[in-house]
């Protein structure tokens, strides 16, 4: 799913503590449930000893290391995987997102050979953005999120292509979108380019359950991400992962308004 915050909806009974349900409703008759499971094997004491990236600090990666087949369980990117979510801000402003994993691969400034996955949302059958990303698996089974390349349109024209980053190139840095072993309280860099996308996450569940329009799941992961440049606040939403599927749903919690779920996927 989409690394930037968009559109968020502010649900604040879902910073309480566990276990608590939350209900979001969708389009039509649909309804969105999530309940938090109860506390799960906890991540180690401090960050630094996960060894994953914190913050702007610099890593150096071993090109040698990675491999564009990414098998993570919980996003599993195989060419030709399909994945569609309906996206709603607070006014009920409908967007369609389309996320697959394509054939290509790209070769990142600092070395690493990335799997180019394609993204389109769009309002009323136009797109208002449409991304290219680039995720790398480790041998670990960490995936790595290595930069993006985004354009947003309006009236069918590009408007802007803020956001846009590569990792080593002009001082942005590789982050993880989705850790190999995760575990509560479990914290880490999505992403570093100064000013321009400074997004972190930690791992509140491994045992939580999801319902959304496409299915119910359990045993999901859940994390919390954190945009700080959003303003006038940082934004903050839930992301939910189901094994063998992939994102299937993002909570805003704070920051703005909007949820988005998963209606379809395709292997």
């Amino acid at each position: 799913m989409r690394s930037k915050v968009r559109k968020q909806i502010v649900i604040a009974s879902v910073v309480a503590a566990a276990p608590l349900a939350l209900v979001a409703c969708g389009g039509g008759d649909e309804t969105t449930t999530v309940t938090e499971g109860a506390e799960t094997p906890s991540a180690p004491a401090s960050a630094a000893d996960s060894g994953l990236p914190q913050g702007s600090e610099p890593v150096k990666l071993d090109p040698a290391e990675f491999t564009t087949e990414i098998d993570n369980p919980y996003w599993p990117m195989k060419p030709g995987a399909r994945w569609v979510y309906r996206e709603f801000d607070s006014e009920g402003t409908e967007q369609r997102v389309v996320v697959t994993v394509t054939e290509k691969t790209k070769r990142i400034a600092n070395g690493v050979e990335a799997r180019v996955v394609h993204d389109v949302v769009s309002e009323d059958g136009e797109p208002v953005e449409v991304t290219d990303d680039w995720y790398a698996q480790d041998l670990a089974g960490n995936v790595w999120y290595l930069g993006e390349e985004t354009a947003e349109y309006k009236n069918g024209k590009v408007v802007s292509r803020e956001g846009s980053f590569e990792a080593g190139v002009d001082g942005a840095e590789a982050g993880i979108a989705v850790p190999a072993d995760p575990a509560v309280g479990l914290a880490y860099r999505q992403e570093y380019y100064a000013g321009q996308a400074e997004d972190r996450a930690k791992v509140l569940s491994v045992d939580a359950k999801a319902s959304v329009a496409f299915g119910s799941f359990d045993g999901v992961l859940e994390t919390e991400d954190v945009n700080p440049l959003n303003e006038p606040r940082p934004a903050v939403e839930h992301k939910f992962y189901a094994r063998d599927v992939g994102p299937v749903l993002v909570l805003s919690i704070a920051g703005g308004g909007g949820r988005e779920e998963l209606v379809s996927y395709t292997k």
